[in-house]
């Protein structure tokens, strides 16, 4: 954001219980050590050195997470926390990565860069390169970074480490990939604007215990062998109760493509696990801007979730700032995929020119094999400003986790402009809600109104004058009155009118779509409405 003395993005997550933070480091760190391109990995002019070969294979590092779990947890701690203390953001800024130390595993398509630690990221990583069965360990060299005179970074042990590493683009003007503290990693995606992460798992999230932060312990890099994929990035994760192996076969052609591989092994019980988890930022949209907190329409990374149930049904989610941390599940079994989307794309309903959300990536989870029975769960944690991540996704299995447990789970990640959806599912493009009742005459007390608007797939073929389009509305508590349904006059787009009165306080779950006949022409819109947050009665 545009607040430079923001939390770092990787920071260890110190300002919410949940864990989550903001990214203002990542949006920035883009800019870090933008030179020319260096030579290969093993080339001999390279600053770069590296350790003895060693073995590796995906089943030899799983292998090993798995004799960890075994094994009472050792915390990592950080060397000399008083000097990285001193590298805040302003020293960070200033220390650039040398050109000539870029990092060359795919012929030329996707250089690597590495992070510096740093007061927000303190324990370092193991940064490795894979050259058929044989890995080999990067080095920490101090003179691969650029940096001032009086820089902090240069008190710091000769071995100290590195922080993470970035992928950048061919001509290494931009990055397009990043790896900063924990699990956590993110893509610029399709529209080349950072914007959600991804997280290799989730532990105890909203929960009355701490949740816990899984950690990338070591990356292990490689060409891809895959068709239109450029690098291969495989993590061994470590924390107290889970260790695990983290694979991603990525490719970046329009979208940014991962198909994850991986085994978690469980230390302990745990009561939570989320699997496949991401990680957003919503603060207000159309559907609940509060007057006047500030001067842009909307401001998000994401604005909804999108579900693709395993009996077929479509459903969007938009998403809400409630006033107190809460939990939405939704059952499923073998889902076909979810994830946190950015469907307005309109400039003009942002109006932001500095960080662009209408180019945020939307992120869709496509699970592979069979995840059986379980829930995609969704948290919303309040927030009141857009330096803080208060949204999180992710897939719980039915199966409960024990110590001794592996759970393998496979998927494809993918960082585009839309979720995959056949061509005759109209989609909900807005949700706005007002006052109940009818304009121009006396307003109901306690009344509001609900107006979603669907487009494309078949409401957009549909004539202005078509008979027989029907909304069909639920909801858990309250009254419904004044369903209606129209052809909005301007463009393809089809309206859905109602009003609800809910008493008290407690969420009110709505359930709507549209059909004709026999015949669903829209997916299912489901929104928790909040009468403490978003009456506006």
């Amino acid at each position: 954001m545009r607040n430079p003395s923001a939390a770092p993005e990787g920071a260890a997550h110190p300002s919410r219980s949940s864990g989550l933070s903001r990214r203002s480091f990542l949006a920035a760190a883009a800019a870090l050590g933008l030179l020319p391109a260096g030579g290969r990995a093993f080339a001999e002019d390279n600053l770069l050195s590296f350790a003895a070969e060693k073995p590796f294979s995906f089943d030899l590092l799983a292998d090993h997470a798995r004799r960890m779990a075994m094994q009472p947890y050792i915390e990592t701690r950080s060397r000399d926390p008083e000097v990285l203390d001193q590298i805040d953001f302003d020293a960070h800024w200033k220390i650039k990565y040398r050109p000539e130390a870029t990092l060359e595993v795919a012929d030329g398509k996707a250089p690597v860069r590495l992070f510096h630690l740093g007061r927000y990221f303190q324990l370092p990583v193991g940064i490795h390169v894979v050259d058929g069965d044989k890995s080999r360990q990067l080095r920490y060299d101090p003179a691969v970074f650029e940096m001032p005179e009086d820089s902090p970074a240069r008190k710091l042990p000769k071995d100290i480490g590195y922080a993470g590493l970035r992928v950048m683009a061919p001509d290494q003007k931009t990055d397009w990939l990043a790896f900063l503290g924990a699990a956590y990693f993110r893509s610029s995606g399709e529209l080349n604007q950072f914007g959600l992460s991804a997280r290799a798992l989730a532990i105890d999230v909203a929960m009355p215990t701490p949740e816990e932060f899984p950690r990338f312990t070591d990356y292990f890099l490689e060409r891809s062998t895959t068709p239109g994929h450029e690098l291969v990035i495989t993590c061994l994760i470590d924390s107290p109760r889970m260790t695990g192996v983290f694979r991603m076969d990525v490719g970046k052609h329009g979208p940014v493509v991962m198909d994850i591989d991986s085994r978690f092994f469980a230390r302990d019980k745990i009561d939570r696990v989320g699997l496949a988890p991401l990680t957003s930022m919503f603060w207000f949209s159309e559907t609940d801007r509060p007057d006047r907190v500030d001067w842009r329409p909307e401001v998000h990374d994401s604005d909804g979730l999108a579900i693709w149930t395993g009996a077929n049904e479509r459903i969007w989610r938009p998403l809400n700032n409630p006033s107190a941390v809460r939990t939405s599940s939704f059952s499923d079994k073998n889902p076909k995929g979810f994830g946190l989307l950015q469907r307005d794309r309109a400039f003009s309903n942002y109006e932001d020119d500095g960080v662009f959300y209408e180019k945020r990536p939307s992120v869709w989870i496509e699970p592979k094999g069979d995840w059986g029975e379980g829930e995609v769960q969704l948290v919303e944690i309040p927030t009141d400003d857009e330096i803080h991540d208060n949204i999180v996704v992710y897939w719980v299995s039915g199966k409960p986790v024990r110590k001794g447990d592996e759970i393998p789970l496979s998927y494809r990640l993918t960082w585009g402009k839309d979720e995959p959806r056949p061509a005759e599912v109209s989609a909900v493009t807005a949700t706005r809600i007002g006052r109940g009742g009818i304009a121009g005459q006396p307003r109901p007390k306690g009344v509001v109104k609900f107006a979603v608007d669907f487009d494309g797939g078949f409401v957009a073929k549909l004539d202005r004058d078509t008979k027989g389009v029907k909304a069909v509305v639920s909801t858990s508590r309250g009254e419904l009155s004044n369903i209606d349904c129209y052809s909005v006059k301007v463009g393809t787009a089809w309206r859905m009118t109602f009003d609800l009165k809910a008493e008290d306080v407690d969420p009110v779950d709505l359930r709507a779509y549209l059909r004709r006949g026999d015949q669903t022409l829209t997916e299912t819109w489901l929104y928790q409405f909040l009468p403490d947050r978003d009456s506006a009665a």
